[in-house]
């Protein structure tokens, strides 16, 4: 009985494990060695030393996405502010609350190319509902997703939207996890509403606040689908992001090697900024 027991462990135990070997590990591993060749995925590698990594550095263009990518991250600050208001305005008790929260949430849980296109309508310079909402009001619209001044913009806008719903989840739960005790004593006090919002709400949400700002960067740093249906890098590679310039080198121009090498080099910056994010949280985390 002790051997049956201890087989079926190891047998739940290899699912995962094989799991990671299979889909993470190896191929991992297989592209590091990949970075250090010139493999266009059809021909065998051939090793070419670190040349990969030396044409990275002097590529021009992968520093213009790279900047065209933290460019794009300025949608993280504005939507953790945005979503915190909402939720703020959300934990208050008043008629018909579930009807909105629902209504916040509810882009999380649709199709992301779905809300993409509805979005590239909006921003449509021609017939778009945005630039048709500011005629109203006697205001040009600019052509939002063809001009290099405001590609991005249009971006950051749709970027701040598809986050709201899950970060206003996350923070309505934080919220409702403060304790009540710590506003009444505050309100004997003599503390005012933004006094108590200030020195309770925020540093009692701050775990929350962090989780939400590792989780926007690392999936900033990753982002390339919206920018791909809505502008396809363009104009001019203006909404171009490291990620996507990565697909075209990958699969559009089977450069695997080249790929492969700078997929390793944003990884190592995703590390670097999340080792940094929990090293400075010491200083304004509170977990207690």
């Amino acid at each position: 009985m002790k051997r049956r027991e201890h087989l079926w462990a190891y047998s739940f135990i290899a699912a995962p494990i094989l799991g990671f070997l299979l889909f993470a590990f190896i191929p991992l591993s297989y592209s590091v060695y990949v970075s250090f060749t010139d493999y266009s995925g059809y021909q065998t590698p051939v090793f070419n030393g670190g040349d990969n990594y030396v044409k990275l550095v002097q590529d021009e263009l992968f520093w213009k996405t790279l900047r065209n990518t933290l460019y794009s991250a300025l949608s993280i600050p504005i939507g953790m502010i945005c979503s915190l208001g909402f939720a703020t305005a959300l934990n208050q008790k008043i008629r018909g609350i579930r009807f909105f929260r629902t209504m916040f949430f509810l882009p999380t849980i649709s199709s992301v190319i779905a809300l993409t296109l509805l979005w590239k309508w909006i921003f449509n310079d021609t017939y778009g509902l945005l630039n048709h909402l500011l005629e109203l009001i006697g205001i040009q619209g600019p052509a939002w997703l063809s001009s290099e001044q405001w590609a991005m913009p249009a971006m950051i806008i749709q970027g701040v939207w598809s986050g709201l719903g899950i970060n206003i989840v996350l923070y309505l739960a934080a919220l409702q996890g403060v304790p009540r005790s710590f506003y009444e004593a505050a309100e004997i006090d003599g503390a005012g509403g933004w006094q108590r919002f200030r020195h309770i709400t925020v540093p009692c949400i701050s775990p929350t606040t962090l989780y939400i700002l590792i989780t926007a960067i690392i999936g900033a740093l990753q982002d390339y689908p919206r920018f791909q249906i809505m502008t396809e890098g363009g104009p001019n590679y203006s909404t171009t992001t490291i990620v996507y310039y990565l697909f075209q080198n990958a699969f559009r121009y089977m450069n695997m090697g080249f790929a492969s090498s700078m997929a390793w080099i944003l990884g190592f910056i995703i590390l670097a900024v999340t080792l940094l994010n929990f090293y400075f949280s010491r200083r304004w985390v509170h977990y207690e």
